[in-house]
């Protein structure tokens, strides 16, 4: 997750990093993914030797309250490739104005 964190401009962020910044964790067995459901179990990417890839999605917590969940997947389109929008930063911006609007 390093070189992805690095790659990405934020190589100095660390979990439990106090200055706001992102912090990338990997889910090397999937617990996480399956804790949350967000397994992808469509045929595809297991016939091509992708087993227990999780489904693009963006996940908006409080204090460990999940708020908000995006999926980015459709029916010819599982991994949400074609279009991740849902799971992308304005998307998600947009709706934790929403709920914050709502409070």
């Amino acid at each position: 997750m390093s070189a992805w964190a690095s790659d990405m401009g934020v190589e100095n962020s660390d979990a439990n990093d106090d200055k706001g910044r992102i912090t990338l964790l990997g889910d090397p067995h999937a617990d996480l993914t399956k804790s949350l459901d967000m397994e992808m179990t469509h045929p595809g990417p297991a016939s091509v030797g992708i087993i227990g890839r999780c489904k693009r999605f963006a996940l908006y917590a409080v204090n460990g309250e999940v708020k908000y969940v995006a999926i980015s997947e459709a029916e010819d389109d599982p991994a949400g490739d074609d279009d991740p929008s849902a799971t992308l930063a304005p998307a998600m911006m947009n709706a934790i104005l929403k709920i914050k609007d709502e409070l």
